[in-house]
């Protein structure tokens, strides 16, 4: 789908910052003082308005005095599995005797603490259920847990319903009310802020002291934290940007988990370079693998072992999962762009709220089919597969301007018969319907969506920060930039475009176009570029002599030797020569 090039525009003028091209691009993000891309650890929001955080920290550290038993319950991706490893990892440093985990299988326990989790629950004995990455809609599993005995705290970072459940004690920064200023935590971010809570009031009651135990460093523990912020794909406001950036230096410095490292190995990247697409693209994808296909507890267990030869097996067979996992999503890829193509077939408009569905696609990857088809689209996609009898479970990724769950939630509200349960963000979203009503809340969803958008919303539109000087396409401004970050949601990485003379272009790897290009405003100075997954009925072309490029400076490494490269965003022959 070819996509339009607007540029950003903003005054490059900051404090503090002497690079015009660096003061340009974060000009364009917001960025009005030096003191804005501070990553330092002093520049966190301290946790005093996160919302449900004293009184969750005091429930804590009752359990710790009291020896209680805690059960971490967590949520089946890359997040769910961050916060359930930094919340062992931290209990134990913090002298919490007896802690486990508890995952739901997505097959078949559904998400979330549910009352049948629960019972699964009870049979650890536990005195406390915390909860990481979920819990904020688990009203009955909540209930359930006091029908037991079994106090609840609910960590999570989901928005809320009307309703709360009556847990002992709530942490979600999305809660009514709420003043803390980064609303965008991911659900690890929000238990690193309880055990730094949990840490205060232990040291206040003397427990250090008490037991001869030394205060752990906290910090120690910000891979985890890094990791499960990029791979959730929440938005890298300040607060989130200083996280992770110093989740990676730790990473960098070799003093991350053996796992994380592990994981970044067996991709063959560096771990002492190690940057947000380390963690977004190489260590989160597997993780999340061994939730979409088997059980998430894999994950953990090796973001949990300290043994390196042991975290290097277990990330071996996460490796393996993810190879799987990509086969099952090529095929429902396929399955999927041929369901659009049969819309386009028939001369029908595409729905503005795509809804696909297919008996024999897996429940664990449609959220990454309803990716894929929203790239090629530029429209809100749910992509739905079989869950439980009568049932589909539907995964929905939205685009610019429409937040989805809220979206699924007015759906719900005007017929509630054609929602069972719905959950999410304002770019993705979960949820259950009944089989027999899939073309009804198709329709319902399409309008919804019409409703809320503009046709002028449906056009793809890729921001640009604007042209490159020619000395500016070197190794040392790709180094530059790559540590500028770290980049992500809401803080793009920099995009530029530009007009190139084509020297060379073959297909590499089946689907990517490999090209040898050069400036239009200095045809001498020649570098590499890789456009990924291209249209093969389009490239490579031999007609084209020019081409314009939407494109991100990369550091390519081969064989220990690392070069300037072009990452193509956008590519479009503009005639030949």
């Amino acid at each position: 789908m070819r996509r339009a090039i607007r540029r950003r525009t903003a005054d490059a003028a900051i404090a503090g910052i002497d690079d015009p091209l660096l003061a340009r691009i974060y000009a364009a993000r917001g960025v009005q003082d030096a003191a804005d891309v501070d990553r330092g650890l002093g520049r966190l929001w301290p946790p005093d308005a996160l919302p449900g955080v004293d009184a969750a920290a005091r429930r804590l550290a009752d359990a710790l005095y009291a020896h209680e038993r805690i059960v971490v319950v967590g949520d089946y991706d890359a997040d769910g599995a961050t916060s359930s490893a930094l919340a062992l990892r931290a209990l134990r440093a913090l002298g919490a005797a007896d802690c486990d985990f508890l995952v739901p299988n997505r097959f078949e326990h559904g998400y979330g603490l549910s009352p049948e989790l629960v019972e699964i629950a009870a049979t650890l004995a536990p005195g406390l259920i915390l909860t990481v990455d979920n819990g904020i809609a688990a009203h009955e599993g909540v209930a359930a847990a006091a029908r037991l005995g079994i106090d609840v705290v609910v960590t999570d970072h989901h928005l809320p319903g009307d309703t709360l459940p009556a847990a002992c004690a709530i942490v979600n920064p999305n809660l009514g009310g709420s003043t803390f200023p980064s609303r965008a935590l991911a659900g690890v971010g929000v238990v690193f802020y309880l055990m730094g809570a949990v840490r205060a009031e232990l040291r206040a009651r003397g427990w250090f002291a008490q037991t001869g135990r030394a205060e752990p460093n906290l910090a120690d523990f910000l891979d985890l934290v890094a990791l499960g912020t990029v791979a959730d794909v929440v938005a890298l406001d300040g607060n989130n940007r200083a996280l992770v950036h110093q989740g990676l230096l730790r990473i960098r410095a070799g003093r991350g988990c053996p796992g994380i490292r592990a994981l970044i190995e067996l991709a063959g990247r560096d771990p002492a370079r190690a940057g947000s697409a380390e963690l977004g693209f190489v260590a989160g994808p597997r993780i999340n693998a061994a939730g979409r296909l088997d059980d998430i507890g894999l994950g953990i267990r090796c973001l949990l072992e300290d043994d390196h030869a042991r975290a290097r097996v277990m990330a071996a067979e996460l490796d393996r999962l993810n190879r799987e996992r990509r086969e099952i999503e090529d095929g429902m890829q396929r399955e999927a762009l041929g369901l659009i193509a049969e819309v386009a077939a028939d001369g029908q408009e595409l729905p503005w709220g795509v809804c696909l569905h297919h008996d024999g696609w897996h429940q664990g990857v449609v959220g990454l089919v309803a990716s894929r088809v929203r790239e090629r689209t530029h429209r809100p996609v749910i992509a739905f597969a079989p869950g439980n009898p009568g049932e589909l479970k539907g995964s929905g990724r939205s685009i610019p301007g429409l937040h989805i769950r809220d979206a699924i939630a007015a759906v719900a509200t005007a017929a509630p018969q054609l929602v069972s349960r719905f959950g999410g963000h304002a770019t993705a979203a979960g949820l259950t319907i009944g089989a027999a009503h899939f073309d009804a809340f198709a329709q319902a969803f399409d309008r919804e969506v019409r409703r809320r958008l503009r046709v002028e919303d449906l056009e793809h539109v890729l921001e640009s920060d604007g042209e490159l000087d020619a000395h500016d396409f070197s190794l040392e401004r790709a180094e530059q930039l790559r540590d500028a970050g770290p980049w992500g949601q809401h803080f793009p990485e920099p995009v530029f475009d530009g007009e190139f003379v084509i020297a060379a272009q073959r297909i590499v790897g089946g689907r990517h176009l490999k090209l040898r290009v050069a400036p239009c405003t200095d045809p001498a100075r020649g570098v590499d570029a890789i456009a990924f997954n291209v249209d093969l009925a389009r490239w490579p072309d031999p007609q084209a002599r020019r081409v314009r490029l939407a494109y991100r400076l990369d550091v390519n490494v081969w064989r220990d030797t690392r070069s300037l490269q072009l990452v193509v965003e956008d590519l479009q022959p503009i005639g030949a020569q």
